[in-house]
């Protein structure tokens, strides 16, 4: 069934630019959108109503490529402590408390009525090593209408007893969850997830390898966030040319669709590895100030055809606003660009490009408004930011830096309005 929409239209086809449509008309049909114009005409649509959002402005929803849900409790809390000590002392206790799925179930509600609130459609998701809440977590995606792919964590070493899991078991309770949620097509599947080098043994990194391989499955982990992290793969996985190159051999970095989390002193021989292997960034800004990790090199990432997109981290990161996430992507880039003025710093349309049109290419045509592309989209009323002294670039530029949830008065996944999500 074909809709169409009419309101200011703003996304980007190409990172150097904003495509603004000024009261624009765009087509959508199941699910997808087959085209967008100033005039109906155009657009092959006799006959359809039109359902008209007047002076508001209509942009691709927001995509999270790294979030841990679990986290969600620990949310601003801790963020006067580096990365590891802060996975021993405040991360590992509460992601313990998920084999409790009663306990899983209310945070992961508010988990994703948060994303929700803040217009993010798409996640790459980070659960538990309990495969019953990562089901629920899954189920609870799929209640709401909401994309992710999302990840039961493997890890058997350098952690909590319960936090550990024989790589037996943790193949089987992957498995239990592929044969359930592996369709090419549904909005939430599954993605092979160990959780970094140093948690999990050689056997288990291969066990992950040969899931991702066998079931033709994408792969997220952490690369290269913290120099003590960086220095402790080292000792642990002393063949390894890098740290990129840990994963490598196990079959974890390019081989099927893989993003890594921060790569903020990704340099040389692994930045050329991802670029051979098409390995994604996804760039946690608030996460790597909090976690004293350092500043990713987003420009450079960029100028090398890195594919780049943007996650919350949370906890490490402290909200949940992909928005803010554009935001903080540029100040990043400007910090560099203090160090270096031959690497420019990011503008408005490259980071927006990175959050909607980059990221979304993980999920395969998601993230623009081209013909083709899955129509995930938000409707913002800008009216209470004064939008009438402005042009559709500033307001949306505005939106982003000072608006909030409140403006965001319809969000679309896949061509469906997305109600607001349960939560008890």
């Amino acid at each position: 069934m074909k809709k169409v929409y009419k309101a200011h239209i703003l996304f980007t086809k190409e990172k150097s630019k904003f495509e603004a449509i000024e009261n624009g008309y765009i087509a959508v049909e199941n699910g997808r959108v087959t085209g967008v114009s100033t005039n109906l005409k155009d657009l092959d649509c006799d006959g359809i109503d039109v359902v008209d959002f007047g002076n508001r402005l209509l942009i691709p929803a927001m995509n999270d490529m790294h979030v841990h849900a679990p986290q969600v409790h620990n949310q601003g809390v801790a963020m006067d402590l580096e990365l590891l000590p802060w996975l021993q002392n405040y991360t590992f206790p509460e992601e313990m408390k998920y084999a409790d799925v009663q306990y899983a179930e209310r945070m992961y509600r508010r988990f994703i009525h948060t994303q929700w609130l803040f217009g993010t459609m798409r996640s790459v998701v980070f659960g538990t090593i309990h495969t019953e809440s990562t089901r629920k977590l899954m189920n609870l995606y799929k209640e709401a209408g909401m994309g992710a792919l999302v990840g039961k964590v493997a890890m058997n070493r350098n952690c909590p007893e319960g936090l550990s899991e024989e790589v037996e078991a943790a193949v089987e309770g992957n498995e239990q969850l592929i044969a359930e949620f592996n369709d090419p097509d549904a909005l939430v599947r599954p993605i092979i997830t160990p959780r970094f080098v140093p948690s999990c043994t050689p056997e288990l990194l291969k066990a992950c390898g040969e899931l991702a391989k066998k079931y033709h499955l994408p792969v997220q982990s952490h690369l290269s966030e913290n120099t003590s992290e960086i220095a402790w793969v080292a000792e642990l996985e002393k063949e390894s040319t890098c740290y990129g190159d840990a994963y490598n051999r196990y079959g974890l970095f390019g081989q099927t669709p893989t993003i890594m989390a921060h790569c903020v002193w990704t340099s040389g021989e692994e930045l050329e590895l991802m670029k051979h292997n098409n390995v994604m960034v996804a760039h946690c800004p608030t996460s790597n100030f909090n976690l004293s990790s350092g500043l990713a090199p987003v420009r450079s990432f960029l100028d090398e055809g890195l594919r780049v997109g943007l996650g919350s981290d949370i906890s490490g990161g402290h909200e949940l606003n992909m928005l803010r996430m554009i935001v903080y992507a540029i100040q990043v880039s400007k910090m560099h660009y203090q160090h270096d003025h031959s690497n420019r710093f990011l503008t408005l349309s490259e980071a927006f490009w990175i959050a909607t049109k980059s990221a979304g290419s993980f999920f395969g045509k998601v993230g623009s408004f081209e013909p083709g592309y899955e129509f995930d989209a938000l409707v913002i009323d800008d009216a209470v930011l004064y939008p009438n002294e402005y042009s559709l670039q500033e307001r949306l530029e505005r939106f982003i830096y000072v608006g909030d949830d409140r403006q965001i008065i319809h969000r679309f996944c896949r061509g469906e309005v997305v109600r607001e999500p349960v939560v008890f």
